[in-house]
């Protein structure tokens, strides 16, 4: 039985990002009175896919391209250990592929069924279509936008922008500028986990021709960005319950102590084979982060 195999190369402990993405998104259309619990299990679902398609593709783009190699440090993956095979590897993608759009059509269904023609369903469809290109183009494919340095801007797209703000405008169909703020601060804090996981593999990455935004920062100034994402995710959220005049939002300070004690211990940590541990911490504080954030909106 490959299950627990197939489980490992689900990465689960990163998979707690996509809903905090999605999760975000809800709480502002809840704090709106705009809530839909459909539109959220079918956004949280579709998510969920487009995760595990993006981490089963960085496995197999990783392995054909050298970046999983000897001098990686962090735990061993699937197709680096050989327990799946290359065959198994690409169909796995392709059915996350299309899970990925069945769920992402059914999403739009429950969204736009009164109006499926309009213009607003075709572009959302579009951005699902970008969306699996983004998941699968990572590492994997001709040019993967991973190895040039631009992972941490296509994370902070989808996981910020796209993930918070397509999830807010899709249960109350309204826009609101400042809801760029709270998805710019979920977009850092996933940039944030993905430099964590870079700043690990800086010298694997080396070997291979990856060239992250840490490796090319460097293991010393890749630590003061990790410190700079923290810093301007906090900002940005502080203007936002500003703005918004937030009743008890003193209490996102309680929400903030474990992101910033994620940033101190990746920057005052300088061992590469010590850092992995932080990873899954930064993945667990932007959860906490979030669900201190749907106590503060409910009091």
């Amino acid at each position: 039985m490959k299950i627990k195999l197939w489980l490992q190369a689900f990465r689960l402990r990163t998979l707690p990002l996509a809903f905090t993405s999605i999760g975000m998104g809800a709480t502002l259309a809840w704090y709106e009175m705009l809530f839909s619990w459909p539109v959220l299990i079918a956004a949280a679902v579709t998510t969920l896919f487009l995760q595990i398609l993006s981490n089963l593709a960085n496995d197999y783009g990783d392995f054909h391209n050298g970046a999983d190699n000897e001098q990686r440090v962090g735990p061993l993956r699937a197709m680096q250990s050989g327990s799946i095979t290359e065959k198994e590897m690409k169909n796995a993608i392709i059915v996350f592929i299309l899970l990925s759009l069945l769920s992402g059509c059914g999403l739009l269904y429950v969204v736009f069924k009164s109006q499926p023609f309009s213009w607003l369903p075709i572009a959302f469809f579009l951005l699902g279509i970008a969306s699996i290109a983004a998941a699968v183009k990572y590492t994997a494919g001709k040019n993967p936008y991973g190895y040039k340095g631009l992972g941490d801007v296509f994370v902070f797209l989808f996981f910020g922008w796209v993930g918070v703000g397509g999830t807010y405008f899709l249960m109350t169909r309204e826009w609101d500028w400042t809801i760029l703020l709270p998805a710019t601060t979920i977009g850092l804090f996933s940039a944030a986990v993905l430099n964590v996981n870079n700043i690990r593999d800086i010298e694997a990455d080396r070997s291979a021709g990856k060239k992250t935004l840490a490796l090319r920062l460097g293991p010393v100034y890749a630590r003061w960005y990790h410190v700079l994402l923290i810093i301007a995710g906090i900002t940005c959220m502080t203007l936002f319950v500003g703005i918004e005049n937030i009743e008890y939002s003193w209490l996102l300070c309680f929400a903030f102590l474990p992101v910033l004690w994620n940033a101190f211990k990746v920057y005052s940590t300088k061992e590469s084979e010590r850092i992995d541990p932080f990873l899954k911490q930064m993945v667990f504080s932007s959860l906490t982060f979030l669900l201190i954030f749907i106590l503060v909106v409910s009091l």
